[in-house]
């Protein structure tokens, strides 16, 4: 490091980051075969294995350990290879015009790139095929192409395709955004003052354009397939809310509660299916929008532009999608209030019924305390009446001492006397069971 500075450890890494996937350098003619395999979020050791495997066909240098990018050129036809987070692209490219046909016209996508690559190792290939485009680079001085809708539907195969000039009218593009007979779709590019640098831009843009698009539309089946149950957990959803302003027992309360649940399951488990694909057909939109605006198109009369195209087709299909994702996050919101809303409810009446049941318990308590103390007086007047006899017992032996009074009166005079005692011998049980309930009470208060 200059002036001993010490540098960090991942510069290299990232600077080598920004400069991993150029551009191809392109000159016309250029004839190119792009696709896309969806594979989902594994499998990369096993792609890089294969191109691996197709380099070491043609005598070539093999993607390293971790790469995610090769682009070599394989003699017969250039590879570019790029691996994505659940998708991949290949694009084959070869440096020649299109072929003749016998009349001496161009033949248009007759004898693609791919034809060149082993059908042995095509049907190696990872995923399932999710896009696939033929794209042909004109040389300016190839023979001049009619530019009329007619035309350029037939070599479009298909009515309903854009065009535009682009890159600030260096080359002249018509897409199709279709898939021929032959499994592709097809993009002619017409150069008018194109650079290498800049038709390896232009054509790598087109065909991100096709794979974004692409892309960003795997998630409106998504949004079709669970429409109709959103609505069917709407009106559900609707119909506990009414019933809740009608229900008063606690049963009812408790039943539309479950049904709440529910419904909840129902949105939760409708956004765990989709909430990943609509946020990645979200970014996917945005990525064709920006490859859109870095074409710098500009009409062509009578044919409609890629912006366009895209603003009639794409647009309202991730709008469907977003406005799915909307009713998802406002159902759940919903369940959500209604649920704690009839939460409320429930423990409102459930504080009511214990609040009757504690004044119940309050009362029974009223009534035994009440019961006991009748008790009470009863047990002093049954033991006082023992004792009583017994001192009568006692005094009918006292004659024998020569007392001066009578075993009756001596009887009659105890009755008052074993009462009050009786009864001070309870008062002084009682004051004492309250005092040690009083100190476990305080000890209590204070462990809490």
């Amino acid at each position: 490091m200059p002036m001993g500075l010490t540098e960090h450890e991942l510069r290299n890494e990232l600077t080598r980051e920004v400069h991993a996937r150029p551009f191809a350098h392109l000159q016309p003619s250029e004839r190119v075969t792009h696709i896309a395999l969806h594979s989902g979020e594994s499998g990369v050791a096993e792609e890089r294995a294969l191109v691996a495997n197709l380099c070491q066909r043609y005598g070539k240098p093999p993607p390293g350990d971790t790469a995610n990018f090769h682009m070599v050129d394989l003699g017969p036809f250039r590879l570019r290879w790029e691996r994505h987070t659940e998708f991949s692209t290949y694009a084959f490219y070869a440096r020649e015009a299109p072929p003749l046909k016998d009349d001496g016209k161009v033949a248009h996508f007759a004898h693609p790139v791919i034809e060149r690559v082993p059908r042995d190792w095509l049907e190696q290939m990872q995923g399932r095929m999710l896009v696939g485009v033929h794209v042909e680079l004109e040389a300016r001085d190839a023979p001049p192409l009619q530019e009329d809708p007619d035309r350029i539907g037939q070599l479009m195969g298909v009515d309903n395709y854009a065009g535009s000039a682009m890159s600030g009218g260096a080359a002249r593009t018509w897409m199709n955004f279709w898939i021929g007979d032959d499994g592709f779709g097809r993009v002619l590019v017409r150069d008018v003052g194109l650079g290498p640098r800049q038709a390896g831009r232009l054509v790598q843009r087109l065909c991100e354009i096709e794979t974004y698009r692409m892309m960003a539309l795997l998630a409106l089946p998504l949004a079709r397939q669970h429409s109709g149950e959103l609505s069917r957990l709407g009106e559900r959803l609707r119909g506990s809310l009414e019933e809740m302003a009608d229900c008063d027992r606690l049963e009812d309360e408790q039943r539309l509660l479950r049904d709440l649940t529910e419904v909840s399951a129902g949105i939760e488990r409708i956004a765990a299916a989709t909430s990943y694909r609509f946020s990645a057909a979200r970014a996917y939109h945005a990525l064709v929008q920006r490859r859109i605006q870095e074409l710098r198109e500009q009409r062509i009369e009578g044919f409609q532009t890629v912006q366009e195209f895209m603003d009639r087709r794409l647009t309202p299909a991730i709008r469907t999608c977003e406005s799915t994702q909307d009713r998802l996050d406002v159902l759940s919101r919903r369940v959500a209030r209604a649920g704690q809303l009839l939460r409320t409810r429930v423990d409102v009446t459930l504080e009511a019924q214990n609040r009757d049941l504690l004044e119940s318990m309050n009362r029974r308590a009223k009534l035994q305390l009440r019961l006991q103390e009748t008790v009470e007086g009863l047990s002093i007047a049954a033991v006082s009446y023992y004792l009583v006899s017994l001192v009568g017992y006692l005094a009918k032996g006292s004659k024998s001492f020569g007392l001066p009074l009578s075993s009756d009166q001596i009887t009659a005079l105890s009755i008052p006397v074993v009462v009050l005692l009786i009864w001070l011998g309870v008062r002084r049980v009682k004051r004492s069971l309250r005092s040690e309930r009083g100190g476990e009470d305080r000890a209590g208060g204070r462990g809490k």
